[in-house]
């Protein structure tokens, strides 16, 4: 079972357009509220996530969604996951505080679900106005475009997106150990839009750990393997699933198996380092 990709980047588009960019620099003190203790909500987050609600289940008739918002207020929803419907999975503006704070990296990613597989993904940059989507054994593609993912034959030469504190780990070990560590390493605050350049190969690399919420992974992941990436939890070795649990564990994407081990390995050992 697949959607009309066409129709779903349309719909995407639409509400972006509608929803969106329209507020993108351009909200209120009072369009912006904090949902957690340093997460934030705003209304754009609100009234996409609706628009979307509503028309991608129009696409699939008895689909269902659970979105980051609909999750934050009925945690409950998230037990449409292992029903036996399909289902969308909708962050409707990935990177809120870049949004809030008028920063132009952030991006849209829809994921549609069923019997537990990811199946199709969307990851949409209103800003830039690019797409980069796969459905599952096709490819993925940005535009039209297929994206394929280039083999990198030293660690030295990757780019990729760690945190600050791993980061700071690995610099220190190069420094006394004369380790081989990544070219560059950075960290967007946009999932998604790191996903999106995982795939075009303008980032190598990515290690995402805590609670891997599926509105952040199971589009990213999906594109990032049809594209002909490495991706896989840090503790199993085994692919991303949607379906929790996932708190405590870390999921690493590379360009290839080969440097999905270097990766693992380096990392390993400096992520017990930050935990001690």
């Amino acid at each position: 079972m697949f959607p009309n990709m066409t129709k779903v980047d349309a719909i995407i588009r639409e509400v972006a357009a509608s929803e969106v960019l329209p507020r993108f620099q351009n909200l209120s003190h009072a369009e912006i509220r904090e949902k957690n203790p340093g997460d934030i909500v705003t209304i754009a987050d609100e009234r996409a996530e609706a628009a979307l609600d509503e028309r991608l289940r129009e696409v699939i008739p008895g689909s269902r969604t659970v979105g980051e918002e609909m999750a934050a207020r009925d945690p409950s929803s998230m037990n449409a996951l292992e029903g036996p419907d399909p289902v969308w999975i909708i962050d409707p503006v990935d990177g809120t505080q870049n949004y809030a704070d008028g920063n132009p990296c952030f991006a849209m990613i829809i994921a549609f679900v069923h019997s537990s597989e990811t199946l199709a993904g969307w990851i949409y940059e209103p800003h830039r106005g690019h797409m980069v989507y796969a459905a599952k054994g096709q490819g993925a593609w940005e535009d039209g475009c297929q994206l394929r993912i280039t083999d990198r034959e030293d660690l030295s030469e990757l780019k990729g997106s760690l945190n600050k504190r791993l980061r700071e780990i690995l610099y220190q070990r190069q420094a006394t150990e004369n380790l081989k560590i990544p070219s560059k390493m950075t960290r967007y605050r946009c999932v998604g839009a790191e996903y999106a350049d995982l795939a075009r190969g303008k980032l190598d690399f990515a290690r995402y750990m805590g609670s891997l919420k599926p509105w952040d992974h199971a589009a990213g992941a999906l594109i990032h393997a049809e594209a002909g990436g490495f991706n896989a939890y840090t503790d199993s070795m085994e692919a991303y699933t949607p379906v929790p649990p996932h708190k405590g564990r870390a999921l690493l994407m590379a360009p290839d198996r080969k440097n999905w081990k270097l990766l693992h390995d380096l990392t390993l050992l400096s992520s017990i380092e930050t935990s001690l």
